[in-house]
This record gives C-alpha cells, structure tokens and sequence, in this order.
C-alpha cells in the first residue's frame, strides 16, 4: 500500500511539513499533527485512509478532488493548512498535553499574524487540549483568535468511525456557507 518502507517512515518522525499559508485565507484548516506519511512525502493528510482531500471537495471548498500532492492549489481557494503540533507521529496519542498546549500558544501566535477569516481545527479532542476548553463540541466557537472565528470540524481520519464522509461533509460544508458569509 505505501510506497516508503518501515524504516524511511520511522525516518520521518523527524521531518517538518511546511505549512500551506498565506495572509488573509478565508479559512485555514489545522490538523491534529503531521502522521509519519505525511511527513515522509511532505503533503499534508498524505494518509491514503484519511478523508480530508475528499470531504474537502463533497463540502463544496474545492471544484475537484484533489491529491496530498497538488496542496499548494489551496490558496488560489482563499485556503491553507497548518497544524496543532508539528511533531509527526504514528499516532495522536504519542503527543503529549504540554505539545498540544504549546501548540495552542503557537497556533494562537500563527493566526494573529496570517489573519484567516476562520481557523478550523479537524478534531475536537485536539481543539480540546490545544485551548483547554474541555466542553468544546463540533461547529462554530465562542473563542476568537484575534479577528479570526474558530470552528472545530470532526477529525477525518479513517479511524474516526463517528463520521461518515457524508456527514463530514455537511459540517465542513457548514463551514464552507459561513466562510463565504
């Protein structure tokens, strides 16, 4: 299935994924933190599994599917892609609290310089310990970083079971209408 070996992706663990980022994005998507294939290609949920670039395109934000390679084409939609931690991983469960809250400070910083019109956490348990707010659910968010609103989307990992992509996408969808608003 994957074209690296066991060993390159171990290698990974210590590669940074650049962020896909501009200044004034009408919405800049965060994920969790880079997996070990992301890591290893450089292209953000780079996963085969991971519904992201498909539920991207069913919620209407991009006219075609596109691939893990192809997003730099992001930001021609007013769209771009960081993370939480920027540590890669097998799994979200390697990370720590202390990553995910320093993730939040760094984040917080990121946002208020780039300005998106909305920061949109995939996870809520990441949205959850990055902003210790604890009773945070899917949607749109009280928080506001800076000027930017905060709208927490379900994680699109193929793990995540919770979700279907249909349903995926009528929230990232709901996004979508409230970006364009």
């Amino acid at each position: 299935m994957s074209r690296f070996t066991a060993a390159e992706l171990e290698a990974a663990r210590d590669r940074l994924v650049p962020d896909v980022l501009a200044d004034g994005l009408h919405v800049l998507f965060c994920g969790i933190n880079p997996g070990l294939m992301t890591a290893a290609t450089g292209h953000h949920f780079a996963r085969p599994g991971n519904r992201f670039w498909p539920v991207l395109h069913l919620s209407g934000f991009t006219p075609r599917l596109l691939k893990p390679a192809e997003q730099g084409e992001l930001l021609s939609y007013g769209l771009g892609i960081t993370n939480v931690v920027a540590r890669a991983t097998a799994r979200a469960d390697e990370l720590t609290a202390e990553e995910y809250a320093e993730g939040g400070r760094r984040l917080t910083a990121k946002v208020t310089r780039v300005r998106p019109r909305w920061l949109a956490v995939v996870g809520v348990t990441a949205y959850r310990a990055a902003f210790a707010d604890h009773r945070a659910q899917v949607g749109p968010q009280e928080r506001m970083l800076g000027d930017t609103r905060v709208w927490v989307l379900p994680n699109p990992s193929g793990l995540n079971a919770h979700w279907t992509a249909a349903t995926m996408a009528e929230e990232f969808g709901r996004l979508r209408v409230a970006a364009e608003g």
